[in-house]
């Protein structure tokens, strides 16, 4: 009797033990990031920013009493390898959300598996084409290249250009910003008079910037980019002297361009989050308060600077976080839709409201018109 009560409590012990254990598996975050490669500036401080954050998280206790686990891979700015490796997270890893792809091309080769799988993805890249038409799994943090566009353009107008040369990398984000840019040129009245492209790892734009120099009636150059290579046409455009304004899109949006630009990015006005200009913000501006503390948290972990891209990985991580506990579990369906229902979130890129036409959230007014003054980023006047 004694021996069938023993197992009678072992057994009990047991039944009770297995619904602990397995809600006390973690919470798996998964991501592709461009870490190294050609896009190593966007991916880099977007890796730094989830590591950070999930740390933090996890020594608050975790998300709906679990602990968050972060399941990560460099595609090293290479879509195919991004393929394989969102397959290898949904396969293997058996994740609860994907936030990353850093790039369009990396995202746009991971939405079919996404869709397909059905798990929630939050995307850290730009192109509109991401989220446009809906695609009812994937989400975007960043601005579109389209707002890119008409923001410059919004900031061409008011100083009186209107003849413009449109210098875009031949990437997916550049080609896309190309597409969006000449979509929306008409609007602002902007005419295109001289067009010109490059590649990621091309060392000398020297020669596309002659022709736009030596094109009659331009009044402002346009470079749609992202990585090391606007850095490098700056730099050329500074060496062949040509004295025209120079407008970058948000692909450059970090201290780093400023810093392999040099003295030649002294002037150039680009579209970019907040985060930029943190403490130059009102102490009334909504962001004020989360821009501030997320570039306070990152300097001090990493002792280096802030950037918009490791800005919008906080933003993807706070928002699956947030729809985690609103669903109230990690059942994927039930994220999916607590993600599509987002409003009100305020963040490094905005104010976002999400809506199942919308699986961005931001729009006009969340970009700020930046300009390069004294080597630093300023409020565009």
């Amino acid at each position: 009797m004694k021996m069938q009560r023993r197992t009678l409590v072992a057994a009990a012990a047991l039944a009770l033990a297995l619904p602990l254990a397995h809600a006390a598996d973690p919470i798996k975050i998964g991501s592709v990031l461009s870490v190294t490669g050609p896009a190593a500036f966007l991916g880099d401080p977007e890796l730094k920013t989830l590591q950070m954050y999930v740390e933090d998280i996890n020594a608050k206790g975790g998300v709906l009493g679990r602990q968050l686990q972060l399941v990560h891979y460099d595609d090293g700015s290479d879509a195919g390898k991004a393929n394989a490796f969102a397959k290898r997270l949904i396969d293997d890893d058996k994740v609860d959300i994907i936030v990353g792809g850093t790039t369009t091309g990396s995202t746009m080769s991971m939405v079919p598996l996404v869709e397909k799988a059905e798990v929630p993805f939050i995307s850290l890249a730009g192109a509109v084409v991401i989220v446009e038409p809906v695609k009812k799994w994937v989400f975007k943090t960043p601005h579109t290249d389209r707002m890119a566009a008409e923001k410059v353009f919004e900031d061409m107008k008011k100083r009186g250009l209107t003849k413009v040369a449109l210098f875009a990398e031949t990437s997916g984000f550049g080609q896309s910003g190309k597409k969006e840019a000449t979509a929306m040129a008409g609007k602002y009245g902007i005419e295109f008079v001289a067009n010109e492209s490059y590649g990621p790892k091309d060392t000398d734009m020297s020669p596309q910037l002659t022709k736009i120099r030596n094109t009659a009636g331009v009044q402002a150059v346009f470079i749609f980019g992202f990585g090391q290579g606007p850095a490098i046409a700056t730099k050329n455009y500074a060496q062949l002297g040509i004295k025209l304004p120079l407008y970058h899109a948000h692909g450059v949006a970090s201290e780093e361009f400023i810093k392999l630009a040099g003295p030649a990015a002294e002037g150039v006005r680009l579209p970019a989050a907040a985060l930029l200009i943190a403490s130059k913000l009102a102490d009334s501006d909504p962001q004020k308060p989360v821009t501030t503390a997320y570039t306070k948290a990152f300097m001090a972990k990493w002792k280096t600077d802030v950037s918009t891209f490791g800005g919008h990985a906080f933003d993807g991580l706070m928002m699956a976080v947030d729809a985690f506990k609103r669903a109230g579990n990690t059942d994927k369906a039930k994220v999916r839709d607590a993600i599509e229902a987002t409003k009100g979130y305020i963040g490094t890129a905005g104010k976002v409201n999400m809506s199942a036409t919308d699986h961005m959230g931001l729009d006009l007014s969340a970009f700020r018109m930046l300009e390069i003054k004294n080597g630093t980023w300023s409020q565009a006047q």
